[in-house]
Formats: structure tokens, C-alpha cells, sequence
């Protein structure tokens, strides 16, 4: 006993020097859906174009025997098919002669009630919701929800507008073990890559990983709706507007309310692209209304989980929600709606130059060597894109654009004390 026990002992000492020795595993990407399909066209182009000479066809005219290979492929799958019915028929033929000369009857109530059983099944699978509005077209549907104010129109807005510089200092920090704040560069990138790539294409929606809703949050003045409205503009989508100021007094009741998302959703999905858009979306998971606050906010909380949760990859439609204060909502609750949350931080001092520099310009103002844009960047630290942008539509009036000629302009003219600022900030 004390040898197998010795035995024992040193089995556990060499797995645990082994399993010493072993790197750590870190972070993994999933196998990307895309790949196969780009190693075919990548061994497509090799095979047939890679060493084809087209110096002579500068018409680009057809190859025949290209046409003629891949036809006859087709040509031999729709031939298998009719040969394949007639074989099946052939040998359906055979049984029958068979069990006549045998005198048997091959089990056909037993196959009914197999067949009875798995239509019942399948029945259960595939049940759809009723149609409110089976009868009515999708213009008047359409029309309905304009005239509710429910589909609304945004401004053209792109992507590129919103304007960020990336953080350069952020591999820096981490090596000193701080995990550097995300940059504004970094924002519009994860709002591309979540938001406008999944929903551009029917193909990428159903094979890249399926994002439902999106949850945008920040203080005034950070770009929250503005981002809602480069999404839209990006897709060429339709806008709903759910926040609870739009629908208070719309579609009152349950039933009204069952409409009411009936509507959005066979809308949506009839002409999609779609974009939900729910403003102060905390205020749906809050713990406590205000009594002053009329508007019901809480009257999508049992209702949103459940839509959001029916989605299929189908259906390119997305829910986003955009949040002053996200603290004041229940976690769980905003969690089970939100797949994904996206934080816009205050600007770094790289992104608050390339705003002075960009918005200046854009106001018809004139850069020159009066103007030092790494002082105003310096001292406007702790200020949202808005509060810049005010501050530069402060000084560039009408009249200070037209005297830019001979009068520069200067940064004591956008000096701290006149710029005329409201709104929340996090500092």
C-alpha cells in the first residue's frame, strides 16, 4: 500500500511540473464564417484566372468552354434528378410486385400515424403570431405610423462626421498595467463595426455574430443621437421613434400598446433595413418614476425583453437606446434588452484639436499662426463635442467671418469665460 501510495504521489508531482510549464492561455477570437468563403475564391482565381493570358481579349469577350463547364454541371444536376424519379419509381414498382406475390400488405397504418404524430410536432415548431392586420396593405400601415409620428424622419448624417482622433498613448498605458479610456476614433469604429456593417447586407446579418439592440450612453453634448442618425443615413433605414414622450397618449391600453408594437414589428420587417430608437432608455427599467413625470415610462419594461427576444437573423432590424444617466435603471433588467453597450467618453486632448481645427473650418473660420489650437485643446479639457461646437458658433458670427481678412482670429477669443456652456458633464 505505502508503494502504490509513493507511486501515486509522483504521478501528481509530474502532472502539476507539467502543468507549471504551460503558458497561459489568452484571449481567443471565434473562427470567423467568412473564411471558407474567401479560401474558395482565393483557390477559384488560382485555378482558372491566375495564369490566363488576357492580353489579346481586350474586349473581354466570353470563353465558351468556361460557359460550356459550367453548364454541364447543371445540365448533369437537373439529368440526376429525373434519372434518380425514375429509379425511385422503378424500385416503388418492384416492391409492389413483390408484396402482391408475397401477399402482404406493407404497414400502412402504422406509417399514418407516424406521419399524424410528426405533423403535430411540427406543427407546435412552426406556429406563427396572428396577424392584427391581415387585411390592410403596408402603405396604409405605413402611413398610419407617419401620421402617429411613430416613423420619423433624421438628418442626413455620416459616419466620418463623427469626429475622433485615436488614442495613442493607450498601448503606452496598458503596458504600465491602467487600462486607458476608449477615444472618440475608437467609438465610431464599434458603431461601424456593430451597427452599419451586420445590418448593410441580408448575408452578413444571418452569418456574423447577431446583434439585436445597442445601448449608447454619455453625457449631453457626446453625439448620442447623432450616431442614431449615421446609422440610419449609412443603412438608408427606417427610423421608429419609441421613446415614452413620442407614444404617451398613442395607442393607449394593452391592446393599444399590443398594436402599437404589432405595427413597428410587420413594418420593420417588411422594409427593412429598420432602426428602433428608444430615447432615455434608463427610464424604461427605472425604480422609481418621478411623480411629476407623465409620460409612463415603464410601459415598454414587460414588452421589449420578449420582441427582442422573438428576433430571428431575418429580421435586419435593431433596437438602440441611447442613456444620459444608465445608473438609474435596473442593471438586470437594461442588460436582458441591451446586447450591447457602448460608452462615449469626453473627448482626449488628440480629439479636441481635430474638432477646434475641423469645426473652425467647416464655420468658415481661417486657421493661422494667431490661432494656437493646442492651447484651446489644452483648456477645454473635460468638454463634449457640443460644448465645442458652441463655443466656436460663439465667436464665429456672421460679422467675425467677414472681418477675418484683416482681424485673425485668436484663442483668447475663445476663452473660458465667455463660452456660454449647459448640459451634464462626468469629469
Amino acid at each position: 500500500e505505502k508503494k502504490e501510495k509513493k507511486k501515486k504521489g509522483k504521478k501528481k508531482g509530474k502532472k502539476g511540473d507539467g502543468g507549471g510549464g504551460d503558458e497561459e492561455e489568452g484571449f481567443k477570437l471565434a473562427p470567423s464564417t467568412f473564411i471558407p468563403g474567401i479560401d474558395e475564391a482565393s483557390t477559384n482565381y488560382d485555378e482558372i484566372w491566375k495564369t490566363r493570358d488576357e492580353t489579346d481579349n481586350f474586349q473581354q469577350k466570353y470563353d465558351a468552354e468556361l460557359i460550356k463547364e459550367l453548364k454541364r454541371g447543371e445540365v448533369e444536376s437537373e439529368i440526376r434528378v429525373q434519372v434518380d424519379d425514375l429509379m425511385r419509381q422503378e424500385l416503388k414498382n418492384l416492391k409492389a410486385a413483390l408484396q402482391k406475390d408475397a401477399g402482404k400488405k406493407g404497414g400502412k397504418g402504422s406509417a399514418k400515424k407516424k406521419g399524424k404524430k410528426k405533423d403535430k410536432k411540427g406543427g407546435k415548431k412552426g406556429k406563427k403570431e396572428k396577424d392584427l392586420t391581415p387585411d390592410r396593405t403596408i402603405e396604409s400601415l405605413y402611413e398610419e405610423l407617419v401620421k402617429e409620428g411613430i416613423l420619423v424622419q433624421y438628418p442626413k448624417v455620416k459616419i466620418s462626421d463623427f469626429m475622433g482622433e485615436y488614442s495613442y498613448l493607450g498601448t503606452t498605458l496598458r503596458q504600465a498595467n491602467i487600462e486607458p479610456m476608449p477615444s472618440l476614433a475608437d467609438v465610431r469604429r464599434v458603431t461601424t463595426e456593430y451597427g452599419i456593417l451586420p445590418m448593410g447586407s441580408q448575408t452578413v446579418h444571418e452569418t456574423s455574430p447577431f446583434i439585436k439592440s445597442l445601448l449608447i450612453a454619455g453625457p449631453h453634448g457626446t453625439g448620442k443621437r447623432m450616431l442614431v442618425n449615421a446609422i440610419c443615413s449609412e443603412l438608408g433605414a427606417n427610423l421608429m421613434d419609441l421613446t415614452a414622450e413620442n407614444i404617451c397618449g398613442k395607442y393607449p391600453g394593452k391592446a393599444g400598446l399590443t398594436m402599437l408594437l404589432h405595427l413597428v414589428m410587420k413594418v420593420g420587417k417588411l422594409l427593412q433595413p429598420t432602426v428602433v430608437y428608444i430615447g432615455n432608455a434608463e427610464k424604461t427599467f427605472i425604480k422609481k418614476v418621478p411623480k411629476n413625470d407623465m409620460s409612463d415610462p415603464k410601459r415598454l419594461k414587460k414588452e421589449l425583453p420578449k420582441i427582442i427576444k422573438k428576433m430571428t437573423a431575418e429580421d435586419r432590424i435593431m433596437f438602440i437606446g441611447t442613456s444620459l444617466t444608465p445608473w438609474d435603471g435596473d442593471v438586470k433588467g437594461m442588460c436582458q434588452v441591451y446586447q450591447k453597450i457602448v460608452l462615449i467618453p469626453r473627448p482626449d486632448y488628440a480629439s479636441r484639436y481635430l474638432l477646434f481645427k475641423e469645426v473652425i473650418l467647416r464655420m468658415g473660420g481661417r486657421l493661422s499662426a494667431t490661432l494656437d489650437l493646442s492651447s484651446l485643446a489644452k483648456i477645454s479639457d473635460g468638454y463634449t463635442p457640443g460644448h465645442i461646437v458652441s463655443a466656436v458658433k460663439h465667436v464665429l458670427t456672421e460679422r467675425r467671418v467677414q472681418q477675418l481678412a484683416r482681424k485673425p482670429l485668436t484663442a483668447a477669443e475663445y476663452g473660458a469665460g465667455r463660452w456660454k456652456l449647459e448640459g451634464f458633464q462626468w469629469k
